[in-house]
């Protein structure tokens, strides 16, 4: 199993970034995925997730900002992250999950820094 992000990279405070994640491996449309996201010295953050049916559920402190959305055909999940925050920078992670994420995998990071 692969989880291929990428995308990351720095922005300015306002600025704006698409994250994607390609998945092989696995049978993509089976799987819930979900963007994570850590900083040093803090707990790891659900970020955005999207089922296999396509609705999206995201963190208080990015509803608004983040959309998170899939291609099926493509086996790829894409975060657009809009009116970005010194505190959006963090290493993001893809994660695909099923049966109540028992089955988990997860990607490697992609640095996002957002500069004030």
């Amino acid at each position: 199993v692969q989880l291929q992000a990428c995308g990351g990279g720095l922005v300015q405070t306002g600025g704006s970034l698409r994250l994607s994640c390609a998945a092989s491996g696995i049978t993509f449309r089976n799987y819930i995925m979900s963007w994570h996201r850590q900083t040093p010295g803090k707990q790891r953050e659900l970020v955005a997730s999207i089922t296999t049916g396509g609705s999206g559920n995201y963190a208080d402190s990015v509803k608004g900002r983040f959309t998170i959305t899939r291609d099926n055909a493509e086996n790829t999940v894409y975060l657009q992250m809009n009116s970005l925050k010194p505190e959006d920078t963090a290493v993001y992670y893809c994660v695909a999950g099923r049966d109540s994420y028992r089955t988990q995998f997860w990607g490697q990071g992609t640095q996002v820094t957002v500069s004030s």
